[in-house]
């Protein structure tokens, strides 16, 4: 008897232990099939707080809201080694950009920021946010296992929920009980403002330096509080395009260092790696340029990182769609080049970690000794108060714990950047605590 209950007892604690790594799968947790529906925001946030409850490896943050109370969520997925001491990475990552007291060390890990659906009518991406998580948690991912070694990465599955809801609530209520294909069909005909913008039908890839909107200012602040070596910025555009990725159309401004060039080309021979393997059409070096600083690509590149933007064709495609060349476009298919594309950034970081922290800490080492502007000093002069006050506030604007002003951030725009408010520069006002890491 004793000897059946020792051996029962080890069954329960076999099953208890099996059940405790296996880790629900988007559709698994959704109860559907990824890609045969849009997924509503909520549901993509109850599957990022599912997920931070599973993995002992993830850690989730709610960095702010929308104008229409929709929480803002970033996750943080790292290694058992990394995944408790990310604080510790935070500060050591400003340190090497000169913004943080105390010694830094550059044997630490690269960081890699993944930033998904910030037009809303450009949903295949939040999908594909949710597949790329499930593929760096799950237990049974070896690959992801080794990466996550020397990298952190960090996933943004919806920089505008606004928008987001706005065109998968207008395209739920036109499908029919199967997709149309038909182009003119009313399902690939979103009727104005449409999905893209935000609330106030702001467009938030405009907006990463001038930060007007409320979500922009939440998200700037959580991402110059780590300052990512790797910034993606998943898109789509027109589905008659094939998938772009980097490198990106010349020319490049002149400041965008050699080393910015190079690992753009890096990933995007793995990236096009794996679509060569899959029969994926694609294309770079054109159309999508690298000089107004104010993109998802742009802001983070003058900021020292390896900024890019990937485009999936697929505005107004629905779930599915038929090209002029009589293709047929899935939500499926652009789901599942997103998703390549983020396995694949994250693999080429991981590869060269230590060559992208060096060159990170780089960049920055050179921007204060060897500064490339032209000019040491811009005097505005001050004939319009509120408008000097306005760009006192942006310039001090705190992003980070210990907080700094973000005109260290902005000096990057324009290398050797100082403001002098004359007249008026001890007039700045008080300043406001805009970053704050709420757990979901």
């Amino acid at each position: 008897m004793a000897r059946k209950i020792y051996y029962l007892l080890i069954c329960v604690c076999c099953l208890r232990t099996a059940s405790a790594q296996t880790i629900q799968s988007p559709s698994e947790f959704l109860g559907y099939p990824l890609g045969s529906q849009f997924t509503y925001q909520y549901h993509i946030v109850e599957y990022f707080k599912y997920i931070a409850q599973q993995s002992k490896n993830v850690k989730l943050v709610q960095y702010g809201t929308t104008n229409e109370g929709r929480p803002l969520i970033a996750m943080f997925i790292a290694s058992d080694e990394h995944i408790g001491k990310l604080e510790d990475i935070r500060k050591n990552n400003l340190g090497l950009a000169g913004l943080n007291e105390g010694v830094s060390i550059t044997n630490a890990p690269v960081i890699v920021w993944l930033s998904y659906n910030v037009h809303g009518n450009e949903p295949s991406s939040s999908e594909a946010a949710m597949q790329t998580l499930f593929d760096l948690v799950n237990p049974a991912n070896t690959a992801t296992k080794v990466w996550l070694k020397n990298t952190v990465v960090v996933i943004d599955p919806c920089l505008n929920p606004d928008g987001h809801e706005r065109y998968v609530n207008f395209y739920n209520s036109v499908k029919g009980s199967t997709p149309d294909a038909d182009p003119s069909s009313r399902e690939h005909t979103e009727p104005w403002p449409g999905g893209r913008v935000n609330h106030y039908y702001f467009d938030l890839n405009r907006d990463w330096a001038w930060q007007t909107q409320k979500e922009t200012q939440a998200r700037v602040g959580l991402y110059n509080s780590w300052l990512p070596q790797v910034h993606v910025d998943f898109h789509e555009q027109g589905y008659n395009s094939p998938y772009y990725f980097a490198p990106a159309a010349e020319p490049f401004h002149k400041d965008i260092t050699a080393w910015q060039k190079e690992f753009q080309t890096t990933i995007g021979k793995n990236n096009a790696k794996y679509f060569d393997k899959n029969g994926w059409l694609y294309f770079t070096k054109e159309e999508f340029d690298l000089l107004y600083p104010s993109y998802g690509d742009t802001y983070p590149l003058y900021n020292g990182s390896i900024g890019m933007t990937y485009e999936q064709g697929g505005i107004a495609a629905g779930l599915a769609v038929t090209t002029r060349m009589g293709d047929v476009v899935t939500l499926n298919d652009r789901i599942a080049h997103h998703h390549s594309n983020s396995l694949s950034t994250i693999e080429t970081a991981s590869a060269n970690a230590q060559k992208a922290v060096d060159e990170f800490k780089k960049y920055f080492d050179n921007s204060r000794n060897n500064p490339v502007g032209e000019y040491k000093t811009y005097i505005i002069k001050n004939d319009n108060q509120d408008k000097i006050n306005t760009l006192a506030e942006l310039l001090n604007r705190p992003v980070a714990q210990p907080r700094f002003p973000s005109l260290l951030i902005y000096r990057h725009l324009l290398p050797s950047f100082a403001i002098s408010l004359k007249e008026s520069h001890h007039n700045y006002p008080p300043e406001k605590q805009y970053h704050q890491n709420h757990p979901v």
